[in-house]
């Protein structure tokens, strides 16, 4: 028997100092669905997330709400637990940092880092920063501030243990770029590195709650170091880990501090980083201190865990991206019920109706598989979506244009219906209760190798409605009306009218393609600086040519919510001269010297 490939993922740990926001649910979404994609292709998975329960800020937080620590952290730890519960994360272990086990793991590591040599007692004097439990240099901060949490750090001084970081400038430099992705998110890190790179304290003198440092009982060990070795011990023997899913704020733990570590304790070093963005409301933070938290599972209990489950997974893995109680009805209602669902709802009952003939599946040749694997396997998951759902577009299309209801085509009906088995199968990783319903209703097996095979024929029935509309209150209609993140057409840029809220930039188109089906589209990927590479579908076709396209310099309206357009989620609207009588379309061009991502004002 041909043994099976081994593939460990993580999350980070989350604190439990309060309850889950919506970021904690998109990294375990994310991970998940990386790791049921892994499970598809036939590989042992180990998925690992949990929680940091020796964090200083727990401490804090229990104190103000006047409960003892442990008891604290036994509440909050539980509705992380039950967050992957309604969230469908298929996890094979829960780890908490306050297990004796885990502590044991962690003491020996630091021995091991000691008797290396590496760790040495020293006066430290900085600034700290509690919410991030670590010290910070004047360059480190933003206008004088934590750029995580936009307090001003305090002044400390204290005599401390330090490891020695600054060792292993060399090896790290050699080992981020293949180790961190995005390439952005290491060439941040490689830059800090090479300006500057310390050693690191790694105790903290007079803590009660944490674990104690092996050489000298009046510290604990650093909540970081503590934590980071979650990955280890918690790995049940299937270290070194295969993907770090983390968020960017942790960044330079995990790709600095972390590996220096497993060097200095002789521990093989872990594959992948893959440092995802942040979700934002209508482009700026979520936070507690704004009051603008959302919680997933007030969420979840409103929506269902599909809808929350797909609608985060549609936001950029790279980049921010703007997320909302309307982006995820909207997504829900335009892309699962009305595309998805009105597909499988279509296609089941034409062929209760009319039933299946089996024949070769030439339909399937659309869809876009080996594409959408490597998209999957560079982590670009709401690429891949893209791509599946522009494949259902295509199904979709082949009913109308085909009028299979009238025709009553029974071959046509079987590449419809062996089709569907292909979507669900590629849709598991991202709503897998949904897509087991559509295999016992349509007779598959949930495998990759499936895909390819012919679908087994069975007496056929209408499907359910799988993906029911959400209706949308008027309260949230006239709240929509007077934000930017509702708006996705002229018209609606018109009558809103608030120019000073949109934000126009310049962009660079580098590639021009096609879109099938769409006559007058375009997909253009622009370059827009800061902000990143977008895709846009633009209605210019007819004015240009792509070599005059590709190169030249646009601007567009940045922060409007994206459109689905034949099954492409277009990130932005560019800005166009012309005339209707004489059918004439002119692009807006800045100066061709104006960097990518430049604001117009």
């Amino acid at each position: 028997m041909t043994k099976k490939k081994k593939f460990y993922i993580t999350t980070a740990i989350d604190y439990v100092n309060a309850r889950p926001h919506i970021g904690h649910a998109f990294e375990k979404v994310l991970a998940d669905a990386l790791s049921k994609w892994h499970r598809l292709r036939g590989e042992k998975v180990f998925f690992l997330t949990g929680v940091d329960e020796n964090a200083q800020k727990n401490v804090e937080a229990a104190e103000k709400a006047g409960i003892p620590i442990k008891q604290f952290v036994d509440k909050n730890t539980g509705f992380f637990i039950e967050l992957c519960k309604k969230l469908n994360i298929s996890y094979d272990d829960f780890i908490r940092t306050s297990a004796k086990e885990h502590g044991i793991i962690v003491q020996k590591i630091v021995r091991k880092i000691i008797d290396n040599g590496d760790i040495y007692k020293g006066e430290y004097k900085g600034l700290y920063c509690t919410g991030c439990e670590t010290y910070y240099t004047e360059k480190d901060l933003k206008d004088g501030k934590c750029p995580e949490h936009n307090k001003e750090p305090e002044e400390r001084t204290e005599e401390a243990y330090f490891f020695r970081l600054s060792k292993y400038k060399k090896q790290l430099l050699k080992f981020i770029p293949e180790y961190v992705v995005p390439a952005s998110k290491a060439n941040e890190v490689i830059s800090r590195i090479n300006e500057e790179l310390n050693d690191v304290c790694v105790s903290r003198k007079g803590a009660k709650w944490g674990i104690d440092f092996p050489a000298d009982k009046n510290y604990k060990i650093w909540v970081w170091i503590d934590a980071l070795i979650n990955y280890v011990s918690g790995a049940a023997g299937n270290w070194p880990a295969d993907v770090h899913v983390i968020g960017k704020g942790i960044n330079w733990f995990h790709s600095v501090i972390w590996p220096a570590i497993l060097l200095s304790a002789g521990y093989k070093l872990p594959k992948k980083l893959l440092v995802h963005g942040y979700l934002t409301l209508s482009g700026g933070k979520i936070s507690k201190s704004l009051g603008n938290v959302i919680d997933p599972l007030e969420l979840v209990d409103k929506y269902g865990a599909e809808a929350v489950r797909y609608s985060l997974l549609r936001c950029s893995v790279f980049e921010d991206s703007d997320y909302s109680e309307e982006i995820l009805i909207k997504r829900n209602n335009s892309e699962l019920a009305d595309k998805l669902g009105n597909l499988i709802l279509r296609v089941s009952a034409l062929a209760e109706k009319f039933g299946i003939e089996k024949n070769e599946n030439k339909l399937l040749g659309k869809l876009k598989l080996s594409k959408i694997e490597k998209l999957i396997e560079n982590f670009e998951l709401d690429k891949a979506l893209n791509l599946i759902f522009e494949f259902i577009d295509v199904c979709n299309e082949y009913v109308q244009s085909n009028k299979i209801w009238e025709t009553g085509d029974k071959k046509r009906l079987y590449e419809l219906y062996d089709s569907i088995k292909a979507i669900s199968i590629l849709l598991y990783p991202f709503i897998p209760s949904s897509c087991e319903k559509i295999a016992k209703q349509f007779n598959f097996k949930i495998k990759f190798d499936e895909i390819e095979k012919p679908l087994k024929l069975k007496k056929l029935k209408k499907s359910e409605i799988l993906f029911k509309k959400i209706e949308i209150k008027e309260e949230k209609v006239n709240k929509a009306e007077n934000n930017i993140e509702g708006i996705t057409t002229m018209a609606e840029i018109i009558k809103f009218a608030e120019w000073e809220k949109l934000d126009l930039r310049v962009a660079q188109i580098k590639k021009v393609d096609d879109i099938e089906g769409a006559d007058k589209l375009y997909k253009l990927e622009i370059d827009v600086g800061e902000l990143g590479k977008r895709l846009i579908c633009a209605g210019i076709k007819k004015y240009y040519k792509k070599d005059e396209l590709k190169g030249k310099k646009i601007i567009i309206i940045a922060n409007l919510e994206p459109r689905t357009m034949k099954g492409i989620e277009s990130c932005g609207m560019l800005l166009a001269a012309g005339s209707q009588e004489k059918d004439k379309c002119v692009l807006l061009t800045p100066d061709s010297d104006i960097e990518n991502g430049s604001k117009i004002s």
